[in-house]
């Protein structure tokens, strides 16, 4: 591998593309380009590129930064619903964006691919306080641009980390809350030196959970140096991050939901006499190490590039208590042992007529699965016998991405623009038993090998038209396709899925006011879809569907009342359908009919209202609503999840105290004020069994409940 990235080094030229800034004024354009940007601007939406976004700065996530996941910092952005395992929102937690799960939503930082290359999956939890190194964030929903890694099915969420600081400062952040939440966080930056800056922060982040034992132990650093000159921009960034959490992803029955919501069965086990007891190490246990180089330069008549290199080591595992169930208990660790690495390249050509850019990726996956025994009850024993720490499955996937893009904005008119976005995916997915397996006959994930390729051409079109100064109408089409991932083929025969994505919308903007309103119809063959269920490893199964769709609207404002206050509304209303759905009941394939898409609210709504009664203070009410929803693509009714509404209280108080620091923020958050009782996610599981000659289907829920009423209160000073 270090061979690799050192070929890249000395042979690869930066190739491809980025956007400009709106402007076509190029005489001006070597002094306003902000070089920070050219990183990661190939990718992201600008004010007249006909997608839908919202984008939020470093400003806005500060207010409610209070050691929480980075989804629940976005859970009042449009059509998004949060959940967190642990219950606080501190852990594993995840995202839903157009009622797509975070495996269907592409996540980059600093245009490089986060999302895990064989699962899909969005581990927030491996970069612990990663939002204090934020600058900013932009969530596009629906197919939106070309970007790199896996298609957005539902969304992506591009994040631009820490733009280099002018000035030298130190800054000290904590938080102190609910279930016993601690964060310490650290930072400092040089300032320019000559054409030099060096930045970094450390954190840790410790919480009880609001689920019990749902613990996290939570470390990580950002260390970022910069050179800049006139034209020349050079970041070295290596963030890392150690999270140890107490597992809670089994979710509560809901038998149990009803007597003792906070109830956890991971590691329950009991003795000789029958006595219920816990297996302390019941954990997941991973470390995950960032290096990224960015290098992005400006040229003469317009040009700009950006190129870069990034390695990602990734290495952990989960330890499980087993119960035997009339054969011997025993204890085994899981694990996964990854690199991931590849380089990005952009080239962006600015005139007076067209904004065009080429760019894309090429990255290479290697992961290792690997299982091992620590412990079995040898009383109890009437299987195999295993040496200590001997492995029970040995297995590996690999995968390898190419992917190139072109985009034009051509300005047909000054109030016409023309955009045009082609995109190229080439993907070489192997995986299975590796030959070095200690142990024949057992495989961890269903199937012996894998060796799949897939070509993927996703054309992107729209129009972008200036009804005036402060009105724009746009529409857009876009088709992307996505692969199976590892767990996908280990529960079956996947298909590779496709979308094609209709948007419609109106922008409106004036001193007072913006809004936004936007039309989706997203047509979906071979879906693969949420069952509800959870394969041995703790994954979420999904299987293919036939036809489905998504329509909808969604509604987006900000108006400003008077100079105290304002108020933030979105909403989306949607219909979300399979076509003829088939499943096996009770023995028999049977048509459902057409059924709502499981996780799928047709209702989410988000107001804030902010109240500044001085330009020191800040306080805001969140609330946000979402609509029942169900767990089964059958639409059972036990698998229906009941409609919640909750609210929040933010206070921001700027304190400046003289001789000591003119920037300190007093931060309090509370979650839930009326401490409602609800869950955000759940499960649906069936199994058959065999009656009177006949097949009988049963039926069961579980539920991940979040917290009641809890407060977090944070002081951020900075030197």
């Amino acid at each position: 591998m270090k061979k690799y990235i050192l070929f890249v080094l000395l042979v690869s030229t930066p190739i491809l593309a980025q956007d400009v800034n709106n402007s076509k004024n190029l005489d001006s354009l070597t002094s306003t380009f902000n070089l920070e940007e050219v990183t990661v601007s190939a990718i992201k939406a600008k004010n007249d590129t006909p997608v839908s976004f919202v984008n939020l700065s470093k400003e806005n996530i500060e207010k409610t930064n209070l050691a929480q996941d980075i989804p629940i910092l976005l859970k009042n952005t449009p059509s998004v619903v949060t959940h967190s395992d642990a219950g606080a929102g501190i852990g594993y937690s995840s995202i839903r964006i157009r009622g797509s799960d975070q495996t269907r939503v592409n996540v980059t930082i600093n245009g490089i691919p986060y999302n895990d290359s064989e699962s899909m999956q969005v581990y927030w939890v491996d970069l612990p306080d990663f939002a204090s190194s934020i600058e900013n964030i932009q969530i596009q929903r629906g197919v939106g641009t070309s970007t790199n890694g896996p298609g957005a099915f539902g969304g992506s969420i591009n994040i631009q980390t820490n733009s280099a600081s002018e000035n030298p400062f130190f800054e000290i952040n904590n938080t102190l809350g609910s279930f016993g939440t601690v964060k310490n966080s650290v930072g400092f930056s040089t300032g320019f030196i000559d054409n030099f800056e060096l930045s970094g922060r450390v954190s840790r982040i410790k919480s009880d959970g609001y689920i019990d034992r749902s613990g996290s132990n939570l470390r990580s650093y950002f260390l970022q140096g910069v050179y800049r000159d006139e034209n020349t921009l050079i970041k070295v960034l290596n963030f890392a991050g150690h999270e140890i959490t107490d597992q809670a992803w089994y979710g509560v029955d809901s038998s149990t939901l009803e007597t003792n919501r906070k109830y956890n069965m991971a590691g329950e086990y009991y003795d000789e006499f029958g006595n219920t007891l816990y297996y302390e190490d019941q954990v997941d246990n991973y470390k995950q190490n960032h290096l990224q180089i960015h290098w992005n330069q400006i040229y003469q008549n317009g040009w700009n590039s950006n190129f870069g290199i990034h390695f990602t080591n990734g290495k952990g595992f989960f330890e499980n208590y087993n119960l035997g169930y009339g054969s011997s208990d025993y204890i085994d660790r899981r694990w996964l042992d990854n690199d991931f690495y590849g380089i990005l390249y952009s080239l962006n050509k600015k005139t007076e007529d067209f904004n065009a850019n080429i760019g894309g990726s090429l990255n290479k996956y290697n992961g290792l699965h690997y299982g091992e025994y620590l412990w079995y009850d040898q009383i109890n024993s009437n299987v195999n016998q295993y040496d200590f720490k001997e492995k029970f499955y040995d297995d590996f996937g690999d995968k390898g991405e190419f992917n190139i893009y072109a985009k034009i904005d051509y300005y047909i008119t000054d109030k016409l623009t023309l955009y045009g976005d082609l995109q190229f995916r080439n993907i070489k997915y192997e995986a299975g038993i590796s030959a070095n397996s200690t142990l024949t006959g057992y495989i961890e994930d269903g199937f012996e090998n894998l060796d799949k390729s897939f070509n993927f051409f996703n054309p992107k079109f729209g129009l972008f038209y200036n009804l005036n100064d402060n009105n724009n109408l746009f529409f857009s089409f876009a088709r992307a396709h996505r692969e199976p991932t590892r767990t996908d083929y280990a529960n079956g025969n996947p298909n590779e899925e496709k979308l094609d994505d209709f948007e419609l919308g109106w922008k409106l903007n004036s001193n007072n006011l913006a809004l936004s309103l936007n039309a989706f119809y997203m047509i979906y063959e071979d879906q693969l879809v949420l069952t509800g269920q959870r394969d041995i490893n703790g994954y979420e199964i999904r299987r293919n569907i036939g036809e489905s769709y998504r329509v909808g609207i969604e509604f987006d404002s900000s108006i400003k009342l008077n100079n105290k206050l304002n108020i933030e509304t979105n909403f989306s209303l949607s219909e979300n359908r399979n076509k003829d759905f088939y499943s096996t009941f009770d023995g028999n394939l049977k048509n459902f009919g057409n059924t709502d898409l499981a996780y799928s609210p047709n209702l989410i709504l988000n107001n804030i209202l902010n109240f500044n009664p001085n330009k020191k203070v800040l306080i805001s009410l969140r609330s946000k609503y979402v609509s029942e929803q169900f767990f089964a693509q059958t639409n059972s009714p036990i698998s229906k999840l009941e409609s919640f509404f909750i609210n929040d209280i933010n206070f921001v108080h700027d304190i400046d105290l003289p001789n000591i620091s003119d920037d300190i923020k007093f931060k309090v958050l509370v979650n839930n004020l009326f401490d409602y009782k609800y869950s955000a996610y759940g499960g649906y599981y069936s199994y058959d069994i065999q009656e009177d000659n006949q097949v009988k289907t049963y039926e069961g829920t579980y539920y991940y409940p979040q917290s009641g009423i809890n407060i977090l209160v944070g002081l951020d000073v900075k030197f």
